[in-house]
């Protein structure tokens, strides 16, 4: 088959790789779409030596062979695929007896992702999508997933305010999954026009550049001086300049769920979140909360009448166009927002 590989100078390059060969319990998925993640963007600018295997976890496509020990009924499935967790989990340990696949203990490692034309990952990680959902829509279950499962993680809770820091791909589907779970103001910062335009367009009330006081001042007037309820922060990076933004708009005994990935070791004040009493919660991937997966409460959203996620696919590149879908990705003045990959 095709995949696609960093080559460990800047550039995603696309190969002959190994066709996949399913074992027991597995299922070879056809990729249709995958999504270009900005954890993608960042692990590359990190990388020194080429991949081995293709990475690429948003990705969506049809079962088209299957190990033993799995129904024929998967052949055919249109499936939105559980890559990092669900999908290389022993379902036996203790995380996941609890539906917390992402923390399996015995995790098998990855075989490859999404930037390639199949993929192998255990049946049960597939969760089927609705026939009437795109395969670009299917695409977007993973990243709304994450953000679901950070706002059922910071127990929302119905008319809470809610500020989201960070209009990437993650802090727009958190805008989505908050407006969905019954969040009453929601307050986003955004660097780009057209984020900022698709943070409203999916139901915030209030977006503001990402420095300066403008953003307290909003969240304040709203709340009678209190502060958010919640804040979700969705950028990461290298500087802790969000989490000491996160600590100021957060109501006391407000709770701040982390989802920006920090890369570096940093220094942080602990000591005005410990006199506000405000809770830190941490939240990684998806998993089943109260009965259910975050990847349901996904692929509900997207197949109801009212979704507009799509509007956030800016671009879509064929597999041996990648790289120009990374340059896409990359460069927020194309007006890009989420580059798929289609084949």
């Amino acid at each position: 088959m095709k995949a696609a590989f960093f080559d460990g100078l800047g550039q995603m390059q696309v190969m002959d790789h190994p066709d996949p060969i399913p074992q027991s319990g597995e299922a070879i998925v056809q990729v249709k779409a995958t999504g270009i993640c900005g954890s993608d963007l960042l692990l590359n600018n990190d990388k020194t030596a080429p991949d081995d295997i293709p990475a690429g976890h948003e990705v969506a496509g049809e079962i088209v062979d299957i190990g033993s020990n799995v129904d024929f009924a998967y052949i055919g499935k249109r499936v939105a695929v559980e890559t990092i967790g669900h999908g290389r989990a022993c379902e036996q340990c203790w995380y996941c007896r609890f539906g917390q696949y992402r923390q399996c203990m015995n995790l098998r490692p990855s075989e490859g992702g999404g930037f390639a034309q199949y993929i192998k990952r255990k049946a049960s990680g597939c969760y089927e999508v609705a026939d009437k959902t795109t395969w670009g829509e299917a695409a977007l279950v993973e990243p709304l997933a994450v953000s679901i499962h950070a706002m059922r993680r910071g127990e929302l809770r119905g008319g809470e305010s809610v500020v989201i820091l960070g209009a990437g791909n993650i802090g727009l589907t958190a805008v989505a999954a908050a407006r969905k779970l019954g969040a009453g103001q929601i307050f986003v910062t955004a660097r780009h026009k057209q984020q900022s335009d698709m943070a409203l367009a999916l139901g915030a009330d209030v977006v503001v550049e990402p420095h300066g006081s403008r953003l307290r001042g909003f969240v304040e007037n709203a709340t009678e001086g209190r502060g958010a309820d919640i804040t979700i922060e969705t950028v990461g990076g290298i500087r802790n300049d969000t989490l000491v933004q996160a600590v100021d708009v957060t109501r006391m005994q407000g709770r701040i769920v982390i989802l920006g990935g920090f890369r570096k070791p940093l220094e942080f004040d602990w000591l005005t979140p410990l006199l506000k009493e405000q809770a830190f919660l941490f939240s990684s991937c998806y998993g089943i909360l109260n009965g259910k997966h975050d990847y349901e409460i996904a692929i509900e959203m997207l197949s109801s009448q009212n979704n507009n996620l799509s509007s956030m696919i800016t671009h879509i590149y064929s597999l041996s166009e990648i790289q120009k879908g990374f340059e896409s990705a990359y460069d927020k003045s194309s007006g890009s927002i989420k580059v798929q990959i289609h084949q």
